[in-house]
């Protein structure tokens, strides 16, 4: 797959509407993406333990969506492979008050993964140039009122793009991920939250609340991805009508930004393999 036709990197503006959420690439059917997942599954396992071994690169992944688009599933199905000892997840909810008393960037900050290892936000620092941007919450933050201008939102765009420029020359790998479902989809899918019994507790009603405002949210992702979209952290768009093919598409974008770093584990010179070879025959004589 050429995850190049998912990527936003800045380079040309781009338009959410001209995006099929309903896209399935070239795959024929579900058990094809099922058998090239598997497979990613096992290249991401191998990929870990050089990463860990290394311990010069972090990876960090954002997960982004709209409600229903499954966030929790690509993270559980996508991601199994991976080692937990070396893979932190962390979902972003409603601000703490403690959380409220520093910057907006300071909750993500203190999550960001070590050396060696995947972080993966299920939801992230983007929240505050969405919900707080749909919602008008800012007003909420305890910013200084001189600071709250008409001017915010294009200041914490640069603030974002600056911190993970920032993360980015400092060994983080940044995969941005934005699940793209439709408004008829998300419609069904919280159907059948209310229809099957299983799946009632998964029901909020505040994720109809935050449909009432699904042109609202489609325009602040669509300017967000813009203007936070580069080189070293480009988003991509991944087409999650179809959730067997939004797993797969993310395996495939994981893989391909882990095998772009060349990893392997590290070799050592001619007296680490003499120290070596002398430890071995003191186990030996044992």
């Amino acid at each position: 797959m050429n995850i190049a036709n998912y990527r936003v990197d800045g380079k040309s503006k781009f338009k959410l509407s001209k995006i099929s959420p309903d896209s399935t690439g070239k795959l024929k059917s579900k058990q094809e993406a099922e058998e090239h997942l598997q497979k990613n599954i096992l290249k991401m396992e191998d990929l870990q333990g050089k990463l860990y071994a290394e311990d010069n690169y972090s990876v960090l992944i954002i997960i982004q969506a709209m409600d229903t688009a499954g966030k929790d599933g690509a993270i559980k199905h996508v991601m199994s492979g991976l080692n937990p000892q070396g893979t932190e997840v962390h979902s972003f909810k409603q601000p703490s008050a403690e959380e409220l008393n520093h910057d907006f960037l300071w909750r993500a900050h203190k999550f960001l993964p070590q050396r060696g290892q995947f972080g993966i936000f299920n939801r992230s620092y983007y929240e505050d140039i969405l919900v707080v941007r749909v919602h008008d919450l800012v007003k909420n933050q305890k910013l200084p009122n001189a600071m709250i201008t008409k001017d915010i939102w294009k200041q914490r765009f640069r603030e974002i793009k600056d911190f993970e420029k920032y993360l980015f020359e400092n060994g983080t790998i940044i995969i941005k991920i934005f699940l793209h479902i439709s408004k008829e989809e998300q419609k069904k899918r919280l159907l059948d939250r209310i229809n099957d019994r299983s799946k009632n507790w998964k029901f909020s009603e505040a994720d109809l609340h935050e449909r009432g405002f699904w042109d609202q949210y489609q325009t602040c992702y669509e300017e967000a991805i813009n203007k936070t979209s580069s080189r070293h952290a480009p988003w991509y768009i991944v087409p999650a009508n179809k959730k067997w093919f939004a797993r797969f598409v993310i395996s495939e974008i994981v893989v391909s930004r882990l095998e772009e770093l060349k990893l392997k584990f590290p070799s050592l010179d001619k007296n680490q393999r003499k120290d070596l070879e002398a430890c071995k025959k003191k186990l030996l004589k044992e």
